[in-house]
């Protein structure tokens, strides 16, 4: 038995836990100690739940029959803007923060359901809006390189499973807060499609952006984690028959094109899939001109019903977000927010995918590599969506049409920094996805934590 369970896969706690080769009141000890040691390097955790999580880890421990729990004494956390009774839920600020919640998520039930022990809370932007994670109170850093970001907006999730912290997070993801974070930090991030796992985010899940996803190390424990939030039996996934793959570098946002480093990832990624038994062959879904001008106005509207609806002050909140909740209103007012233009959008996907054309596209995760961890929060609204835009373009247009879509590392960058790809599928193709994703990691496996942390 291991001296300690840190670093170790999700899979492998449960297994333990559930055969009784460790307790969940010692798995959890063991990832409170080393969130402890070392989250004031990275910033992760928003607040820790100690004496909660080792009062749950030993309830765990006294139930008579362990072999139902797919999580059994997997140490978990959840991002700061999904109710955790007994929490308030913080939205990424204290001005944002509203009153300690009475009762969890209903993702939050499902995990506990499933034997996870949450342990905490992880950080986030300002009502979740930014690419970067960052408050007044701190700088959420990247634990591959503590100058860069972790991404956002599950900045604080990524970070925490990136450095072992704890073997897999919860975050949510309305134009790419969980693709992204994962690109930045070396993780699966898997944003499930429309409809196959509870939302409820705010007001109206930004006009239905918004989806909760799961972050991991594994394929296997990304797998086992989105069948928990999804509320079905885990499985083993299936080898993946011949698929055709579409291979596209064009950028959603025009003057966002991927660097040089993250074409390679794409060509990587490509002779991975043709090596693995598929076809692959250079085809762009179309991205009209106005999708972009019309996500960014339905971006904006989501930030100013959430805030209208949850009686904030606009004095109170962040620079950046006062003039965010300014375009938004002037968007909504302006009836520039059309779920017509979305279900077009969703129509013009459904026909890429359609007849069997295609089964999977796949894209770039990220256009740079990660921004610098900085406080972003006291920068310009502008500088913000310069910056946004400029580094992590691709996530978006999946959020708008409702499909599933997975980051998947592939290698490291010259800079030192992970090297990720983007899998997008039709709904419904979830396991797909991470039946494709298994294959990149038995054929090229990547290192599971940043340098530093490996366990």
């Amino acid at each position: 038995m291991p001296e300690t369970w840190v670093g170790a896969t999700a899979k492998q706690i449960a297994r333990a836990v559930r055969r009784g080769d460790v307790s969940a009141t010692q798995v959890v000890a063991d990832h409170l100690d080393y969130i402890r040691t070392n989250d004031d390097q990275i910033h992760a955790f928003r607040q820790l739940r100690p004496g909660e999580a080792a009062l749950e880890a030993g309830e765990v421990d006294n139930q008579e029959d362990l072999g139902h729990l797919p999580l059994a004494g997997v140490p978990i956390a959840v991002k700061e803007n999904t109710a955790v009774a007994g929490l308030p839920t913080w939205n990424g600020s204290a001005a944002a923060r509203s009153a300690v919640a009475e009762a969890d998520h209903e993702i939050v039930r499902r995990l506990r359901g499933a034997g996870a022990v949450i342990v905490g809370v992880t950080r986030m932007p300002e009502l979740g809006l930014w690419a970067t994670t960052d408050d007044g109170t701190a700088v959420t850093r990247n634990p591959w390189n503590f100058e860069r970001t972790p991404g956002g907006s599950s900045g604080g999730s990524a970070a925490a499973v990136a450095a072992g912290l704890v073997p897999i997070a919860h975050g949510n993801d309305g134009l790419g807060s969980v693709r992204i974070p994962a690109a930045c930090c070396g993780l699966i991030g898997l944003k499930p499609g429309r409809g196959t796992v509870p939302a409820q985010i705010g007001r109206e899940d930004w006009f239905g952006l918004t989806e909760n996803g799961i972050l991991a190390t594994t394929v296997a424990d990304a797998a086992v984690g989105f069948a928990v939030l999804a509320g079905r039996t885990p499985s083993k996934l299936e080898l993946p028959p011949r698929l055709r793959v579409a291979v596209s570098l064009r950028s959603p946002i025009a003057g966002s094109a991927a660097d040089a480093a993250n074409k390679e990832a794409v060509r990587v990624a490509t002779h991975l899939l043709v090596e693995s038994g598929h076809d692959a062959v250079r085809s762009d879904p179309a991205y009209p001109i106005k999708l972009c001008l019309r996500g960014m106005a339905t971006w904006f509207a989501a930030a100013w019903r959430d805030a209208d609806a949850d009686g904030l002050a606009p004095e109170s909140l962040q620079r950046r977000t006062r003039q965010h909740l300014r375009w938004g209103k002037w968007a909504w007012d302006k009836g520039y927010v059309r779920e017509a233009d979305r279900l077009s959008f969703r129509a013009s996907c459904e026909a890429f995918f359609a007849d069997g054309k295609f089964d999977v596209l796949l894209t770039p995760a990220l256009a740079r590599t990660p921004l610098a961890a900085r406080s972003w929060s006291d920068r310009s609204w502008l500088a913000n969506i310069r910056a946004n835009m400029w580094y992590a373009p691709f996530a978006a247009p999946w959020n708008i049409s409702g499909f599933p879509a997975i980051t998947v590392p592939v290698g490291i960058r010259p800079d030192g920094m992970p090297a990720a790809v983007q899998l997008v599928g039709p709904p419904g193709s979830e396991l797909t996805l991470l039946a494709v994703a298994g294959q990149f990691e038995v054929a090229a496996p990547w290192q599971r934590h940043a340098p530093g942390f490996s366990h």
